[in-house]
């Protein structure tokens, strides 16, 4: 296969995946979904196997078991109003699926996530959008804007990147309790490490709500400092940055002339999973100028 049909192969298959994104709470069908890709139902299912390892079946209740693990995790919708929305018709079957995926009860995923287990369940399913899913940039693609000094109440995560679960929980439940939704007070990230340079034990990372409120246990009052930034927007899943991180850093940096400021690099979470389909979040990436 040349290089040209390979990618006009890839791409329709992509369409695939992120057809299954943006129907998650529809029934799929495989007809509909080799209609997508403009291939034989006949074959669309070894071809889908073939190419991304996993069956298009165990694709598609990864991803949905997925939203509902995270909307267990981090939302206060019902148990049986996940189950539906997940494509089960009701509890019982929900927990079974959930527990084969996870070993997780719902009840347990709600109350006490095990992020170990979490990240091995969805690792296939992660492997698959990382390959296949991750946004190419250009030049044209970063902007230089003036950053207003933002004022921010930070939780600081200390430790395994794999268990930052927790922190985002916590600051969850007191934007909760201080009415301040993702709507109303914007969300940050601010970068201390590279998770893939330090031991998991020496990983730091904020996370930021732009407010002025007072800050909860564990938390401070900050500021993001104003300034010229370069802004790269990744939209797709907000759970990997490297690659925008490395053209940020590694094409765009150099062929700028810009030199950055000494401070750290941040994000800006404009909307997220499982909140929007997933390969419809957005994040805006800071570089922070002289």
């Amino acid at each position: 296969m040349n290089a040209v049909r390979k990618a006009a192969y890839l791409q329709r298959m992509v369409r695939v995946l992120m057809h299954i994104d943006a129907h998650l709470y529809e029934p799929l069908k495989v007809g509909r979904l080799a209609e997508v890709a403009a291939f034989s139902p006949f074959h669309f299912q070894r071809q889908f196997s073939a190419l991304y390892g996993i069956t298009v079946g165990a694709y598609e209740r990864a991803l949905r078991l997925k939203r509902a693990g995270m909307q267990l995790a981090f939302r206060q919708d019902t148990v049986t109003q996940i189950a539906i929305d997940a494509g089960y018709e009701g509890n019982e079957a929900f927990a079974r699926a959930l527990r084969n995926w996870l070993d997780q009860t719902p009840t347990g995923l709600r109350d006490l996530p095990d992020w170990e287990s979490w990240h091995a369940a969805l690792a296939p399913l992660a492997n698959v959008r990382r390959t296949y899913m991750t946004a190419s940039y250009s030049l044209d693609d970063v902007r230089i804007v003036d950053f207003p000094a933002t004022p921010v109440v930070i939780l600081t995560h200390r430790g395994s990147p794999l268990r930052i679960g927790d922190s985002i929980r916590q600051l969850i439940e007191w934007r909760r309790a201080n009415n301040l939704p993702p709507s109303k007070a914007a969300t940050f990230n601010i970068f201390r490490g590279d998770p893939d340079e330090v031991l998991p034990e020496a990983f730091r990372m904020d996370l930021a709500v732009a407010t002025q409120c007072q800050p909860g246990d564990g938390m401070v009052r900050v500021e993001i400092s104003g300034g010229r930034c370069a802004v790269l927007r990744q939209i797709g899943s907000g759970d990997d940055l490297r690659a925008a991180f490395a053209f940020l850093y590694g094409d765009w940096w150099p062929e700028s002339g810009e030199e950055a400021r000494d401070a750290p690099p941040f994000a800006q979470r404009i909307s997220f999973f499982p909140d929007v389909a997933e390969h419809l979040a957005v994040t805006d990436l800071f570089l922070p100028l002289k």
